[in-house]
């Protein structure tokens, strides 16, 4: 179990997918992370976990560079995540994205394969091809020429993990992607992921449902602008750790 500071190196030799040392995030005057020590396991599937206002969305979005970093350094096996980008796919919250965007689901899942392309290269019948393989695997096969706004919810945040999965990269960072979704998308959602950790993909997941973490997941980080504790499911996500992250203001059932 991590709690407060962790080791920095791997028993094995190998480096952690990610590492985070010392890690502040301000926002203006308010500390939205402080001083965060923590090493991402390889191969695992990790809820970060905490409640409303805790630096979540933060972190993910600081590991990438999407929000500048106070003080501490972030590292993408062992390197900046500018070298490492290509091992890196992020599902953003879909609030966050403009669904008016005139654009279709094959568009949006070709976007995944432009790091690959390079910017001045065009997509061939290839990237369309491996882009609609993508979508056939998250069951949207036959919405390929659909504009993204007139999806529905979790269809939209289906056509964002096809993106992810065109990317092909080691790490998927995603942002609450079974918030608020139909039961179609979150099984189809949970089985990819799954598959993806049998392939050795690590996958860091901010999750809402304290009730699903002990089911969907094998590792948890705990968070509350500081970090409560991180490890595998069993040592992490108890009633003492949770009492500390929400301040006992939780429903979960332990079995």
């Amino acid at each position: 179990m991590q709690q407060k500071s962790e080791q920095t190196n791997m028993k094995d030799g190998k480096m952690y997918p990610i590492e985070i040392k010392n890690l502040s995030v301000t926002y203006r005057t308010e500390p939205a992370l402080w001083n965060i020590d923590l090493n991402f396991p390889e191969g695992k599937m990790i809820a970060i976990v905490g409640p409303n206002g805790a630096g979540k969305s933060t972190l993910i979005k600081a590991v990438m560079g999407l929000v500048p970093i106070t003080a501490g350094k972030v590292s993408i096996y062992g390197k900046s995540y500018s070298k490492q980008r290509s091992k890196v796919a992020y599902v953003p919250q879909r609030g966050s994205v403009d669904w008016d965007f005139p654009t279709d689901a094959l568009d949006v899942v070709e976007m995944g394969l432009y790091g690959k392309l390079g910017w001045l290269r065009r997509p061939n019948s290839n990237t369309k091809k491996k882009a609609r393989e993508c979508l056939e695997k998250v069951g949207l096969g036959d919405y390929a020429d659909r504009q993204i706004g007139q999806l529905s919810g979790g269809q939209q945040q289906r056509v964002f993990v096809a993106r992810s999965l065109a990317q092909d990269p080691e790490i998927y960072l995603m942002d609450e992607p079974l918030n608020g979704v139909d039961a179609v998308t979150e099984d189809t959602i949970l089985s990819i992921l799954e598959n993806l950790r049998k392939e050795g993909k690590t996958i860091v997941m901010v999750h809402h449902d304290l009730q699903t973490v002990d089911k969907y997941f094998d590792w948890v980080v705990l968070l509350n602008r500081n970090l409560i504790a991180s490890g595998p499911i069993k040592e992490v996500f108890t009633k003492e750790n949770l009492d500390t992250a929400y301040q006992e203001k939780y429903r979960v059932s332990f079995r």
